[in-house]
């Protein structure tokens, strides 16, 4: 593999987190309302919730609070996650957010907007190790989201608007078997 500058603001992010995190078993923290987040210190533990669902379609978006083009999709997401599409959906949003800021700002910022979909934190400051075995072509920038179904593997660097997500989506979910 080989290695390449990660952008700075990634790199500014995982530092605060270097001396906590890892590679573990996955801890949980719950909201007040209930919602259960499990933090993966380590990719290892992460990798293999980024496996393709047998028959189904799974979107993984990676995103953080502190990211302005994350927030605004998010209702896009949830969307998805309210939408019937047969029950063929799976909605994973892997929070980057730093772990000192996780029961501060993401669990109020979850119990806030109503989060549905599943949320996990993934605590590993080895961004270089770990970006490119989401996808090779990944610079590091948030938000970006992979799908992963039969036959299906795709990885977007971009933020969605709502017509784009339910399109891709719904393209996707018609090439299911």
């Amino acid at each position: 593999m080989q290695l390449r500058s990660v952008p700075l603001f990634l790199t500014l992010l995982f530092l605060p987190i270097a001396n906590f995190a890892q590679t573990g078993p996955a801890t949980d923290l719950r909201t007040e309302g209930g919602k259960t987040v499990s933090v993966y210190e380590g990719f290892e533990t992460l990798a293999p919730l980024l496996r393709a669902p047998d028959g189904d379609l799974l979107v993984i978006n990676f995103w953080a609070t502190w990211c302005a083009p994350c927030v605004k999709e998010l209702p896009y997401f949830e969307e998805l996650v309210r939408d019937d599409f047969d029950g063929r959906v799976r909605v994973l949003l892997v929070n980057l957010d730093f772990r000192k800021q996780l029961v501060s700002r993401l669990l109020p910022f979850l119990e806030k907007q109503g989060i549905q979909a599943d949320v996990v934190v993934l605590d590993d400051p080895d961004a270089n190790g770990w970006i490119d075995r989401v996808d090779s072509s990944w610079s590091g920038a948030i938000p970006a989201t992979l799908f992963l179904g039969p036959g299906i593997r795709e990885f977007r660097e971009q933020s969605f608007t709502r017509k784009d997500l339910q399109t891709l989506v719904t393209s996707f979910v018609e090439k299911l078997p």
